[in-house]
């Protein structure tokens, strides 16, 4: 529809575009909308090497947040750590909630940015300080299951919350306003669009298989 288009500022590549505006968007209205980060507040964002992780770990600290950000690998931790993540957790080595809790004091976080779902979620709620935010938008390791209200009642007087892009940009007026946004930062430098993987648009499967089997960073785009 006309009403979904954008006009590309000239300092956007076309690249660049393929690569950011579902992923920036959504970094966008996370940051900026369902938690608006504050100076001086610590976050955790989940997958913090892949593509909406690279750009919120990027964006978060560029608005004085201290990051942490969970990984599955080394390599995957420096790349996390190169975008503004202060404190890499690999989940494959380390208790991501006993990590949270000593990097904070037993504070806990402000928010959580939770794209991975089932696998997560509790482990989540758990690194989360009294009154924080968790934003579970996604579910890559499956949905979560039934929660009872009271749970959040019982770790600290929670705020829960599963958002949707398309419900944050339904109005023209907010798509308008976050792509402006999304734009003035990787127009000025605090946001880096990482574009990892470019396939040919004929071997799309391809590009599903290494999605599938986790072995992308950053952002995948397929070229004519």
């Amino acid at each position: 529809a006309a009403d979904r288009l954008v006009a590309l500022p000239e300092s956007i590549s076309d690249e660049q575009a393929a690569g950011m505006m579902l992923k920036g968007l959504t970094a966008q209205y996370l940051l900026r909308r369902t938690y608006r980060v504050q100076p001086g507040d610590t976050v955790l964002v989940h997958a913090a090497a892949g593509g909406v992780g690279l750009i919120a770990c990027q964006w978060a600290h560029h608005l004085g947040a201290t990051v942490i950000g969970t990984v599955g690998s080394a390599d995957k931790a420096a790349l996390a750590q190169a975008h503004g993540c202060h404190y890499p957790v690999n989940y494959r080595e380390e208790d991501f909630v006993e990590r949270v809790r000593e990097i904070t004091g037993g504070a806990g976080v402000a928010a959580v940015y939770d794209s991975v779902g089932q696998d997560t979620f509790m482990g989540s709620l758990d690194c989360l300080r009294p009154m924080g935010t968790m934003a579970s938008f996604g579910q890559s390791s499956g949905s979560v299951p039934p929660l009872d209200p009271g749970i959040l009642a019982q770790k600290g007087s929670l705020f829960l919350t599963r958002p949707t892009l398309f419900t944050y940009m339904a109005r023209r007026e907010d798509l308008l306003a976050s792509t402006a946004e999304i734009f003035d930062v990787v127009t000025r430098g605090a946001v880096r669009i990482e574009v990892n993987q470019r396939f040919a648009l004929g071997d799309a499967a391809g590009a599903h298989r290494d999605l599938e089997a986790r072995r992308t960073t950053g952002s995948t785009i397929l070229l004519p």
